[in-house]
């Protein structure tokens, strides 16, 4: 073992800051709090899958390009750590929430190269949550979305069990039907990827920060779908402001279940059952609608 790979999370702080360590606070498995000597806190984050903390980095940079959403500031990250600013937390607010959706439409509006693109100096194998996650590009999004965010993650859960075989077919059918059900085509989006309510911090500054990131060129219904799907405070609110800037083309509520079948497949995957359930609804009212 190098001495790299059995150091903790301070002194691996400490390494990559260049800053004396006062104290440290685990907060997770993976996650600690460490105070510096500048009186900073910040977050330390360890990965061992190959591409997962590179892939986080790029896409908090990535979002912190467009100058729209806020998210920590990165301070280092070695392949294995990441560090990054503590937000200090407050509570949800109906104006952080309008505030929050027009800044989220401003981030999808900046864009992205192609569906799927990474972020700049990101990995093509990156991860969302625990799940492997291809940033491979394509152009055209009712394809793009089956075969590198729908399809992938179903053969997964039948490979686990966690889906039947004979269900499959459910999926598939609402994979060969996208180019119909997906909507107006639109222009590739910035989006965070992984937008479950867990990964929006409301700050103690009154506004909402970005965290976590599975950052990617996708469809921005996809985000929002992910807010829906998990709960998000104030989230009429949210999507009031960000129509505001950015207006949402007709029969949007009806595609959420269509955006939701990749978070759920994927968590069907990673958490079993009833998430594979909850996928097969989605997809069966996708068909029916």
């Amino acid at each position: 073992m190098t001495a790299q790979a059995a150091e903790g999370p301070g002194a691996a702080a400490a390494r990559i800051t260049g800053r004396t360590v006062r104290g440290e606070r685990r907060v997770s498995g993976a996650v600690s709090e460490v105070a510096l000597d500048d009186g900073r806190l910040v977050i330390v984050k360890r990965a061992e899958e190959p591409g997962a903390v590179p892939a986080e980095a790029a896409g908090l940079l990535w979002l912190a390009e467009a100058r729209a959403v806020r998210v920590p500031n990165v301070l280092g990250q070695d392949g294995r750590w990441l560090v990054t600013d503590l937000v200090p937390q407050g509570r949800a607010s109906a104006r952080a929430a309008e505030v929050f959706g027009r800044e989220l439409a401003a981030l999808h509006a900046t864009g992205a190269g192609a569906f799927g693109a990474p972020p700049p100096g990101g990995p093509v194998d990156a991860y969302i949550g625990l799940a492997p996650m291809g940033n491979h590009p394509g152009s055209d999004w009712p394809r793009w979305y089956a075969e590198h965010r729908v399809l992938p993650y179903l053969r997964a859960a039948v490979d686990r069990g966690t889906v039947r075989p004979a269900e499959a077919a459910v999926v598939e059918r609402v994979c060969e039907r996208l180019p119909e059900l997906a909507g107006p085509a639109e222009a590739p989006a910035r989006l965070h990827g992984d937008l479950w309510n867990g990964n929006v911090l409301w700050g103690a500054d009154g506004h909402a920060w970005l965290i976590d990131p599975a950052a990617h060129g996708g469809h921005r219904e996809t985000d929002l779908a992910m807010l829906e799907l998990f709960g998000c405070p104030h989230l009429e609110t949210v999507l009031d402001g960000y129509r505001q800037v950015a207006p949402l083309a007709d029969g949007w509520r009806e595609r959420i279940g269509l955006h939701q079948l990749f978070p759920l497949l994927v968590h069907a995957v990673l958490f079993g059952r009833g998430y594979a359930e909850q996928a097969l609804a989605a997809a069966r009212a996708a068909l029916a609608g």
